[in-house]
């Protein structure tokens, strides 16, 4: 069993979308990597936005779970990659970036430096 993260969606939303996600591979043996981690590992990159070799452990090895990424968000003829059709039925939010709201929150570096210089700076003897 392994550790949950923010960035993992409930096995019942992963139910309603495993379908897609399996119609990406062939069915030529069963798999060996349980499909839910797969997919929350790739979930947990995309939120964090880490390297895919900083991946935790908990989840598969980073290759395999870049592996089905690549599957996953390949382009379709048809439309949008399996994985954005997976994340939009999921209901899965993505990061979330601080400065979304506007730049107006963010403290003014250069403001000091603008005023010295509008008034006259430093005196000079």
């Amino acid at each position: 069993m392994r550790r949950t993260y923010p960035s993992d969606i409930t096995r019942a939303h992963f139910e309603s979308i495993r379908p897609l996600l399996e119609s990406a591979k062939k069915k030529t043996k069963p798999p060996k990597l349980d499909l839910y981690d797969l997919f929350c590992g790739v979930l947990y990159v995309l939120k964090s936005g880490c390297q895919w070799r900083m991946l935790p452990a908990d989840f598969p090895a980073w290759q395999s779970v870049y592996a089905y990424f690549r599957t996953w968000s390949a382009p379709r003829d048809d439309g949008p990659s399996l994985l954005e059709v997976a994340l939009k039925k999921s209901a899965w939010r993505g990061p979330r970036s601080p400065w979304a709201g506007g730049t107006d929150h963010l403290p003014d570096r250069g403001r000091a430096k603008r005023q010295e210089h509008r008034h006259g700076g430093s005196e000079r003897l």
